[in-house]
């Protein structure tokens, strides 16, 4: 959905309504928990966040309420959507004086205890979306070394007539997602740095 104005509330709730109740805009539901499928872009983004657990407690928290999409040209919405398969969310940015709105629906949840901890999600594409494919944001914390990392698995390709003109550019936003939300996540979990 585009408009020339920012959604408001009840305009988001509508839409993720209407989306709900529809189907994944691609087939390899899932995939980003193994390998990626052939004929899309492969995105894969990691930044390390600290060290120990309680970096890893300040960042599950942080992925919690969607705080990979604090960025300031692009959020998540409504921020209290739960991380549980099956739940759909808005993506919204603003490009080119205009506002964009997209939805996914969360496909599974990552929570391992293992040597490595693991903690995230993964969320694919709905049919009201500029791109198809799917993402997921991981929070890993590898208890040997201490060292917590986020990371970011994505595929995709254009899906509408004006996300397929503008290729190059949507090419640099998902770039430039990748590396905003590793500082995002970056500060949530440092907030005094």
């Amino acid at each position: 959905m585009v408009s020339l104005r920012r959604p408001s509330t009840e305009v988001i709730r509508a839409f993720l309504a209407g989306q709900a109740k529809l189907g994944f805009s691609y087939s390899a539901v899932g995939a980003t928990a193994h390998e990626p499928p052939a004929g899309f872009v492969v995105d894969h983004t990691r930044g390390r966040l600290g060290q120990g657990e309680a970096v890893f407690i300040r960042a599950q928290k942080a992925l919690g309420c969607w705080g990979q999409f604090d960025l300031g040209w692009v959020e998540a919405s409504p921020r209290e959507t739960p991380l549980e398969t099956g739940a759909v969310v808005a993506v919204m940015s603003r490009q080119f004086g205009l506002w964009w709105l997209t939805a996914c629906r969360i496909v599974y949840v990552v929570d391992e205890q293992e040597q490595v901890v693991r903690f995230g999600f993964a969320y694919g594409t709905l049919p009201d979306h500029a791109g198809t494919g799917e993402e997921r944001f991981l929070i890993e914390w590898d208890q040997r070394s201490g060292e917590v990392w986020y990371d970011i698995l994505a595929f995709s390709r254009p899906r509408w007539l004006v996300s397929r003109l503008g290729y190059p550019y949507m090419r640099r936003l998902q770039k430039r997602f990748g590396r905003d939300s590793v500082a995002a996540m970056q500060r949530a979990v440092h907030p005094a740095d």
